[in-house]
């Protein structure tokens, strides 16, 4: 490779929009939490044992480990310590801003009282904007089943409670027999409140579920998306309506929905006209990085340093950063860049 993109991805400012917050708790963070709750998880307490912990056949089986590592934040102070340390992780990579997908249910279903969550994660918020200078948002999130009383739940919080940093209301958990439309009620209610709509579709099944989300869910973006590869229809409507996909190539790998990185479709999607962003999902446990996510889009697209930072511009566009902080960033972006240009 001619160009030194390692280098070039290292410090180029970027934004994170599709990364899960107990997704995102380091080996050393896991580690520690199943050390203090001995006895009563799976996750192994030393780090050097995660590595096959967090080795997934498929994608339930994923779900399966995810939520035994969700069980590990018992209390508002691992709240707040995870989601502080996610701040400063992202920011060693020239994160200027993140949208940091949170499951407040899975939380208060284990005893955190929900005014004391949101309280923690705002607390984080503030001191990582104070110590490393990274803006963090909030998309609040649908986990899974119970499916009704999970939704109700994180509807609730999200308009009762809700947290300054708070812009966007999601749906994740498994995808299989889990039509979208089934939480169109709850989404309209968000979206009537103000926050933008970002569910997950298109991951573990097909084109179906993101013409759901679409039309029944009103999605602005779509977590994962992949799937939109297999309806050439669908790849225009996206394209025209400019509604992007949140691209996590190496954990659709990791959770079996792609065969390996040399099918996966970002290429037939970019060709296409869909607008893509490049995200890492839950980096720890997928052995990756958002800089290392870069770095694997650009391997499929042949991508120069010119074409890595026009990902990171397209990252700033379709994000929620209201437009004196888009403007800010993308002037940054394009500083950066004409810096580094041979």
């Amino acid at each position: 490779m001619a160009l030194d993109l390692t280098d070039f991805i290292a410090d180029l400012p970027k934004v994170e929009l599709h990364v899960h917050h107990v997704g995102s708790a380091s080996p050393q963070t896991v580690a520690r939490l199943a050390e203090r709750h001995a006895g009563k998880t799976s996750v192994p307490a030393d780090p050097a044992l995660l590595a096959e912990y967090f080795t997934f056949t498929d994608f339930p089986h994923f779900i399966e480990v995810y939520l035994s590592v969700v069980d590990l934040i018992r209390d508002a102070e691992d709240v707040a310590t995870l989601t502080y340390d996610i701040g400063a992780g992202l920011a060693a990579q020239a994160v200027r801003y993140a949208e940091v997908t949170l499951s407040p249910y899975s939380s208060i279903e284990r005893g955190i009282p929900a005014e004391a969550y949101c309280e923690a994660v705002e607390d984080a918020r503030r001191r990582a904007a104070r110590d490393h200078g990274i803006e963090l948002r909030w998309c609040f999130d649908i986990p899974g089943p119970p499916w009704e009383r999970a939704a109700d739940t994180t509807l609730e919080i999200a308009l009762k409670h809700r947290p300054e940093g708070l812009i966007s209301f999601g749906l994740g958990g498994p995808e299989a027999g889990v039509s979208r439309a089934r939480f169109a009620g709850h989404f309209a209610a968000a979206r009537a409140a103000g926050l933008h709509s970002v569910p997950h579709a298109g991951e573990s099944t097909g084109p179906q579920s993101i013409w759901e989300a679409v039309r029944d869910l009103g999605a602005e973006r779509i977590g994962h998306g992949i799937a939109a590869a297999q309806d050439p229809e669908l790849m225009a409507y996206l394209a025209e309506h400019d509604i992007a996909l949140e691209v996590c190539p190496t954990s659709n790998v990791c959770t079996r929905s792609v065969p390996s990185l040399a099918e996966h479709p970002l290429p037939a999607l970019v060709a296409a006209g869909v607008p893509v962003t490049i995200n890492s999902d839950d980096p720890p446990m997928f052995s990756t990085t958002l800089d290392r996510e870069y770095q694997v889009a650009a391997d499929l697209l042949g991508l120069d340093e010119h074409g890595v930072a026009e990902l990171s511009r397209q990252a700033v566009r379709h994000s929620f950063l209201d437009a004196p902080g888009k403007a800010a960033l993308l002037a940054e972006i394009d500083t950066y860049a004409t810096h580094r240009q041979p």
